[in-house]
């Protein structure tokens, strides 16, 4: 389990360091920024300070934290606690809910994880909708407001990290993500709070991280990204720290936790 937890915790980090530089750019006007990787089975936040980055441990001390909400007869979990119980409480313990915003309930993609998922999804006004029972009562929730819960548990992180409110972020989304999903994951930030400075692509992030966008004049840059639960391959070109994406492919159910289960 630690040799999981350390790769995806280094694709994470990668992500995370360039998403805290932008924070920092983005933030002058707006007090302290952070970063969140915002992933489908992991999520992390950092912030930079006096020119370092510091990845932020949550409060069981790890560095990342499972992207999991649940909720049982007595409360609602968020992160580790949600995703040990999970076994215990399939039905409302929700995760993978990235595969969900922003999309229809008409695609054929949502209905084959519909297929996988544990707990219900049922239609709202034409969107995916989780169905669980809350402390005896059945309530639906977006996938934009369970992504809110588990951002609202970085900016807490953040804050007790810090020892002060924090306002402002900068999220990653994938590089395929379409507008109506790139719209509904800032829609989340705004639900738990935050003023969502910017929404980056996770490659972009990562090719910044590793100094790409130093370097002058136009070249391609191809980049792999093997996630907790998805695989990306995405074209950039970069001419003078601009990156344009131009194709993006992989399997949204191919990553760490995958290989667990094979």
């Amino acid at each position: 389990m630690t040799g999981k937890f350390s790769s995806i915790f280094l694709v994470q980090a990668v992500v995370l360091l360039a998403t805290c530089v932008f924070a920092q750019q983005e933030s002058k006007d707006a007090g302290v920024a952070i970063g969140i990787d915002l992933g489908t089975t992991y999520s992390c936040v950092g912030v930079m300070q006096n020119g370092k980055i510091e990845i932020i441990p949550n409060e069981q001390g790890n560095r990342i934290t499972p992207s999991y909400v649940a909720f049982t007869a007595e409360e609602r979990l968020i992160g580790d606690s949600a995703k040990n119980q999970l076994s215990m409480n399939p039905t409302n313990t929700i995760f993978d809910v990235k595969r969900l915003i922003g999309r229809q309930f008409s695609e054929s993609t949502v209905h084959k994880d519909m297929k996988l998922l544990p707990y219900n999804i049922v239609e709202r006004n034409t969107k995916p909708f989780i169905s669980v029972n809350v402390k005896g009562m059945d309530r639906t929730f977006s996938p934009e407001e369970i992504s809110a819960m588990v951002l609202g548990r970085m900016k807490k992180t953040a804050e007790e990290y810090l020892g002060q409110e924090v306002k402002s972020a900068v999220i990653t989304v994938p590089a395929y993500f379409n507008n109506a999903q790139r719209q509904a994951t800032k829609d989340a930030g705004t639900i738990a709070g935050l003023n969502v400075l910017r929404i980056i692509n996770e490659p972009t992030a990562a090719s910044i991280a590793y100094g790409l966008d130093k370097n002058a004049g136009e070249r391609n840059v191809l980049v792999f990204d093997l996630g907790g639960g998805t695989f990306d391959v995405t074209l950039l070109t970069l001419d003078n720290g601009v990156f344009e994406v131009l194709a993006t492919n992989g399997d949204t159910h191919l990553g760490g936790e995958d290989f667990d289960h094979r």
